[in-house]
């Protein structure tokens, strides 16, 4: 599912518990919101996908809505490399203080 910021801002009181922020290959960052249950990307009027060139730049992007929690999320490169068995690495969770 998707959101926009404009959806977000026009929900007053809206709370995030939780903001993920993916890591795409350390360059590009995407929002990642949980929300009451839901989980949703943040997208803009398109229905595209939003991407960041920083974690920083999506926190400002969202500075006028209530966070909970703020976790920045880099999978794990292990699973890309050439030759390795597949296994299953969970992603590395870094805790963002919070509002």
């Amino acid at each position: 599912m998707r959101i926009t910021l404009e959806e977000l801002k026009s929900s007053p009181g809206q709370v995030i518990d939780l903001l993920e922020i993916l890591s795409l290959e350390g360059q590009r960052y995407m929002a990642r919101l949980h929300l009451g249950g839901d989980i949703k990307l943040l997208s803009d009027a398109g229905g595209q996908t939003r991407l960041f060139r920083s974690s920083w730049e999506i926190q400002d992007c969202l500075g006028s809505v209530t966070i909970a929690r703020t976790e920045v999320v880099h999978s794990s490169a292990y699973t890309q490399m050439i030759g390795m068995d597949t296994a299953e690495f969970e992603p590395l969770r870094i805790k963002v203080q919070g509002q």
